[in-house]
């Protein structure tokens, strides 16, 4: 049977089957993820991230952060920031899924939305994900800049 025109294969397969592909299931944790970092929601944020994550940032600690805790602790500091009118958006998003484990990259618009028109600099992110007791997890994140030098 041939995909519509106009209509996605997952799209198409989700409408027959009522399943999401493993990339569709990556790509709504990420876009859920993203909306929750933009809102401030500390507890939708962390949801889906393994206990064992490992997370390279762009603030210090340059040796990046280990465990579920030590992640949670870098967020306050970052809504805070956030609250001052800056935005978190999603502008593009690949994801290669495999049964057991993904990873996916992403630009994103973060930064003071004044700035966006004069300043086209984005924020790169990388994500590793690991299938764990059926539902997937993050187990790498790394966020950072271009080099302005």
């Amino acid at each position: 049977m041939a995909v519509g025109r106009g209509c996605s294969r997952d799209s198409w397969l989700r409408e027959r089957t009522g399943t999401m592909t493993n990339e569709q299931e990556i790509r709504t944790l990420i876009e859920r993820w993203a909306a929750a970092v933009h809102a401030g929601e500390l507890e939708v944020v962390l949801e889906d991230h393994a206990d064992d994550i490992v997370m390279f940032d762009v603030p210090p600690p340059y040796e990046g952060v280990r465990g579920l805790n030590a992640y949670r602790d870098t967020w306050p500091s970052f809504f805070e920031w956030q609250a001052s009118g800056a935005v978190f958006e999603l502008e593009t998003l690949e994801v290669t899924a495999g049964e057991e484990v993904a990873f996916a990259f992403a630009l994103l618009r973060c930064g003071p939305g004044k700035e966006f028109p004069t300043n086209p600099s984005r924020l790169r992110l990388t994500l590793g994900l690991r299938k764990q007791s059926g539902r997937w997890v993050v187990t790498h994140e790394h966020h950072s800049f271009p080099s302005t030098d």
